[in-house]
């Protein structure tokens, strides 16, 4: 029976090359010389650190031009609200999003079951899979769903006949 897994991954060596990269613009550009500006990538996310909420903005800008350059999408980006830190210094945390949580695997799921065809969605975890007789009627769901502008990065993987 043929079958496709709606999945919601992110490359983390792109987003680590994307970080670097922005890292090192913002150290060498004019406008940030003497801010205190940094773009790093610790455990708890990407950490943009700057004196003042204007370039803290400048250079989160910088890190999603980065990240759009390398093809990461900037759906997978949550949080990243400026909170200010000691010594007058500004920081935002961004968290790079994989998997599809349940609750919009749920709601994934019953999109396609909305459309009518003759399909089953099963959530296995953090992907969702979708059966069916019929390769058309799966190449529409695929069709549909990225129509669909949802609030994660969806793909489609291990499409099988």
């Amino acid at each position: 029976m043929p079958s496709f897994d709606i999945v919601s991954v992110v490359d983390r060596q792109e987003v680590r090359n994307a970080v670097d990269q922005a890292a090192r613009e913002v150290a060498t550009r004019f406008d940030f010389k003497g801010t205190g500006t940094t773009v790093q990538l610790t455990d708890e996310g990407i950490v943009v650190e700057s004196s003042t909420e204007g370039r803290l903005d400048a250079a989160v800008d910088v890190l999603r031009s980065k990240l759009v350059r390398r093809k990461v999408p900037l759906k997978a980006l949550a949080g990243g609200e400026p909170k200010t830190v000691g010594g007058g210094r500004v920081r935002a945390v961004f968290t790079v999003r994989e998997g599809i949580p349940q609750d919009a695997a749920k709601e994934l799921a019953k999109r396609v079951r909305d459309l009518g065809l003759k399909v089953q969605a099963q959530i296995q975890g953090d992907r969702l899979r979708v059966q069916g007789k019929q390769r058309d009627d799966l190449q529409r769901v695929i069709a549909e769903m990225k129509a669909l502008d949802y609030h994660i990065p969806l793909q489609f993987v291990n499409f099988r006949d």
